[in-house]
């Protein structure tokens, strides 16, 4: 899932350094203020497909075949609908919602083109995202690897093509992006359909189960929100960070590259332990689960002190990669060094939040998401942003958000009021018949 997930990131990074380094900070800031509303409009969806995700694995574990194909048809045909009409929403209102972050003028035609086009391709996105949903759910996290390697690789040479060879502009960029994305999700199809007897997608045989799907959003929509929240947020500080000028949004677009990166392993190890969590769950196995969960904490809090280290003091040398502006360097390593110095709770407070949302408890993570950004995080990125730090207040309100998240996280987790949430809570599903739960030692 990590080297997955890694390879998924590149596409932005990639698109970042050529934009960084062939059509300047003007285009870089464009695309980097794209993102925060793209991510606004796909968070709920991709909320629900988790809660899919975490359906598809306690269904498995449970050795219930039928429900997971059942769920697997619903998860596709709400992606599908989803894509067309956030396309519509996003391409209609996207002036407005850039004029509304304050975003500086010389960049509005551009992050307007990449936006436009990256949204038309929303379709694949969702697609492969909707099947590497449904293999993690299954326990398998090599088969989307594969895939990504193929489409970064694929997105590596048209970018290459679009911008450098054929000269074209920052649109030519989420047009890569695109062409990548369908590829790979076109190929994901051919070739499960051919090897994996239980992942068999018929898109014009697909049937949609309302039952399933209600389970699915009663356990996803808290993440959607969750991450609704979190996505409206980012605007929020996007738009602080736009009144600090080009040289700030540029700086910022890069820096956050470096950082989504770096927060990679303890993300997707947390991502890996809700599947572990769904399916000894699932499986009448709470004890098993709590063992993964220490196992996840620690190795997660391991690979944090690592990579913290190396960005410290790397910082520069990365930031000199997407750009040779010296303003822009100089915003963005300050980020880098801030926030990569407190990676060890952003790590803590994800493991546990994983832990959470693999037993079906995922409201109660939505709540700390929505208090440490917007009590904790916003509200100190505009006060501190005010004052003699700078720009730089923006990035001190991030680690202290994560603390705060970390603790109320694991207070939570000692309380032992998750246990019980799973779908069916060892019952059958049609017939609703209860199953003995053994004692588990606490």
């Amino acid at each position: 899932m990590l080297a997955g997930n890694v390879f998924q990131n590149l596409y932005n990074i990639i698109d970042s350094v050529i934009v960084g380094n062939y059509l300047g900070k003007e285009a870089l800031a464009a695309v980097g203020a794209s993102f925060p509303v793209i991510f606004t409009l796909i968070a709920l969806v991709i909320g629900v497909g988790s809660g899919a995700s975490i359906v598809i694995s306690q269904f498995f574990g449970a050795k219930k075949t039928d429900e997971v194909r059942r769920t697997i048809d619903t998860i596709f045909i709400f992606f599908i609908g989803a894509a067309i009409i956030l396309a519509a929403l996003g391409i209609t209102f996207s002036e407005p919602i850039f004029r509304l972050l304050q975003l500086p003028e010389e960049i509005l035609p551009q992050a307007q083109t990449y936006l436009h086009i990256y949204l038309i391709g929303l379709f694949a996105f969702f697609g492969f995202n909707g099947i590497a949903s449904i293999l993690r759910g299954l326990g398998d996290s090599k088969t989307p690897l594969y895939f990504m390697i193929i489409a970064t690789l694929a997105n590596i040479a048209l970018d290459l093509l679009f911008v450098v060879v054929f000269k074209l502009g920052v649109g030519s960029v989420a047009l890569a992006t695109v062409i990548s994305q369908a590829g790979a999700f076109v190929t994901a199809i051919i070739y499960l359909n051919r090897t994996h007897a239980l992942v068999k997608i018929t898109l014009t045989r697909l049937q949609f189960d309302r039952a399933i799907f209600k389970s699915c959003v009663k356990i996803g929509l808290p993440t959607g929100f969750q991450q609704s929240f979190v996505a409206i947020g980012a605007m929020a500080i996007m738009g602080i960070v736009n009144g600090f000028g080009t040289n700030a949004v540029a700086a910022y677009t890069v820096a956050l590259r470096i950082d989504s990166l770096a927060k990679m392993p303890a993300m997707n190890f947390a991502s890996a332990l809700s599947s572990f969590v769904g399916q000894n769950l699932g499986a009448n196995k709470e004890q098993r689960a709590r063992n993964g969960f220490r196992s996840t904490l620690v190795i997660s809090v391991i690979y944090s002190i690592i990579i913290s280290l190396l960005i410290v003091f790397f910082g520069e040398f990365l930031m000199r990669m997407f750009t040779d502006d010296s303003a822009v360097i100089h915003i963005g390593e300050k980020y880098l060094v801030i926030v990569s110095s407190f990676y060890l709770a952003f790590a803590a407070m994800f493991s546990v939040i994983g832990m959470l949302r693999g037993a079906g408890d995922t409201l109660i993570p939505m709540y700390i998401t929505v208090v440490t950004l917007w009590i904790i995080r916003l509200p100190l990125s505009w006060f501190l942003s005010r004052g003699p730090l700078g720009v730089s207040g923006i990035w001190w309100a991030i680690p202290i958000a994560w603390i705060v998240g970390a603790i109320g996280s694991y207070i939570y987790y000692l309380s032992g009021r998750w246990r019980g949430k799973t779908v069916f809570h060892h019952q059958n599903f049609s017939s609703g018949q209860p199953v003995p739960k053994p004692a588990v030692k606490q």
